[in-house]
């Protein structure tokens, strides 16, 4: 079939501009129109799957046409092991965030054509193989994130928005910069992201380095590393509950996987002498530190939040080892933690819907009658802190193996550090779902069908890739290897070839 991944990305803009033209009474008809333009994303990251040729480095669903010609600008999509579960993650996570988004009252129109248009611009960073191409994909997630937070987040909404906005916009620059001295350096003028790997070898030891490290910053925003993460809590808090799925479950996964598709595969001999510090070193750090906060936490969606800037960390730890388990593992995790993440934010909105608060201390005993709610917190929170059996263990252990090759210390306190991501989550759980009844909630309804809907997938998700991780990691391994041994074997001045077309 072609013009898969066309179709895959342009679906859903296509749904928003059918949202846009329905009268603002028709609520109930704007919620069905914004599911019908994600369902087929399903249906195609489906058929990608199980057509996709594990075997190769190749890009695979390849579509490429000349766009700007004289700049050299091609409309160029394609998909390897590299983007192929971003794809998956993308689409899955966006279809649930709709569901999870029925409960939006005020403007309803306005908001699904943002959630939609969000997804297409998530999507087409993940298929995009021309550099200008993937920057205005990049760009495009920009606006529709800072309207959804800004108008439709909490109290401190404006605050929370503008500050994503602004480090948002400043990663952009210096992506765009780095996009900018790429182009120019390469004769003649590419942004093709296959020839400009192609050409790595051609590019001085000081070039690289300047790129590498204005690159790392635009995307380590996204992730968010320390010292750029101080604005995720703030978005995470005041966002719907449905654009935290979004954001945590996709939007952060952009930061790492932009260090892979270009840091990596452009500049590999600066990526093999910088990433230990810049991505081990402060990946370590977020391991840390994210738990560390999190333990602090009052707030519920709050104390989630710093959970994944914690978890992130060991996606950042795993591509920092240069060895095919720490490697595997982290893109594994990157999967890993959006559909598990992506079950804890859409609990606690569960939560805040009925109680209309978020403090932990203010609840208690919960789980004696919500049940259900309770049984399936207790499945997200187990899959959160890594237990044997669910997805998070494989890719967490997968990346501390692969990161003791070659670097033990790092190791060591990211290992440590699960004793404090098991301590914070069944801290939290006991104070909201066990002990004494808080009278103030007694006959709160449990689980309504449609939030178990948004959540029993997942759950589902978690527990077959716990038991068969190979789902997922076969599509990943060809090309990660790949790319991983080249950024070993590539000194400043040697060519390298990152993608083979």
């Amino acid at each position: 079939m072609e013009h898969l991944l066309t179709l895959i990305t342009f679906i859903p803009l296509a749904g928003a501009a059918l949202v846009l033209l329905c009268p603002d009474s028709q609520k109930r008809f704007i919620r069905w129109i914004a599911v019908a333009a994600t369902f087929p994303q399903i249906l195609i990251a489906s058929y990608l799957y199980q057509h996709f040729d594990t075997s190769t480095t190749a890009l695979q669903f390849v579509e490429q046409a000349p766009w700007v010609p004289s700049y050299h600008i091609d409309y160029f999509l394609g998909v390897d092991g590299i983007s192929i579960s971003m794809v998956l993650l993308t689409a899955l996570i966006c279809f649930i965030a709709v569901f999870a988004s029925f409960g939006i009252e005020k403007a309803p129109k306005a908001y699904f054509a943002l959630l939609l248009m969000l997804d297409t611009g998530m999507m087409g960073v993940f298929v995009a193989m021309d550099f200008f191409l993937f920057y205005v994909f990049w760009e495009v997630m920009l606006l529709p994130m800072y309207f959804l937070i800004g108008i439709w987040g909490g109290p401190r909404r404006e605050y929370a928005a503008i500050k994503f906005f602004l480090y948002t916009l400043l990663g952009s620059v210096l992506i765009l910069l780095a996009i900018l001295g790429l182009y120019y350096y390469n004769a003649p003028n590419t942004f093709d992201l296959t020839k400009l790997a192609a050409n790595s070898g051609t590019y001085s030891a000081n070039f690289q380095r300047i790129v590498w490290v204005a690159l790392f910053v635009g995307f380590a925003i996204k992730i968010p590393a320390f010292p750029f993460h101080t604005w995720l809590p703030d978005a995470h808090v005041e966002a719907p509950t449905a654009i935290s799925v979004i954001l945590a479950g996709v939007l952060l996964k952009m930061g790492t996987y932009g260090i892979l598709r270009v840091n990596y595969a452009i500049l590999p001999a600066a990526s093999h002498e910088l990433a230990w510090a810049f991505l081990g070193l402060i990946g370590t750090i977020n391991i840390v530190y994210g738990a560390l906060c999190a333990m602090a936490q009052t707030d519920y969606k709050k104390l989630i939040a710093y959970s994944s800037i914690s978890h992130m960390g060991y996606v950042m730890l795993g591509i920092a080892s240069f060895t095919a388990a720490g490697i595997n593992g982290a893109v594994f995790q990157m999967f890993n933690h959006g559909t598990i993440t992506a079950m804890l934010f859409i609990l606690v909105g569960v939560i805040y819907d009925r109680a209309h608060h978020r403090e932990i201390n203010g609840f208690g005993g919960l789980a004696s009658h919500m049940p259900f709610y309770a049984a399936v917190t207790g499945f997200a929170f187990f899959a959160g802190l890594g237990l044997p059996g669910m997805s998070a263990f494989i890719s967490e252990v997968l990346v501390l193996l692969g990161a003791w090759q070659t670097h033990q210390v790092m190791t060591v306190f990211g290992a440590a550090t699960a004793i404090l991501t098991a301590g914070y989550l069944l801290w939290t759980f006991q104070r909201i779902y066990l002990g004494p009844v808080n009278d103030k909630y007694v006959g709160l309804p449990d689980l309504s069908l449609r939030e178990a809907f948004t959540l029993i997938p997942l759950g589902a998700i978690v527990l077959i890739l716990g038991v068969y991780p190979h789902a997922v990691l076969d599509l990943l391994n060809t090309s990660l290897v790949h790319l991983n041994q080249l950024v070993l074997a590539t000194p400043v001045g040697a060519a390298a070839v990152a993608f083979s077309r």
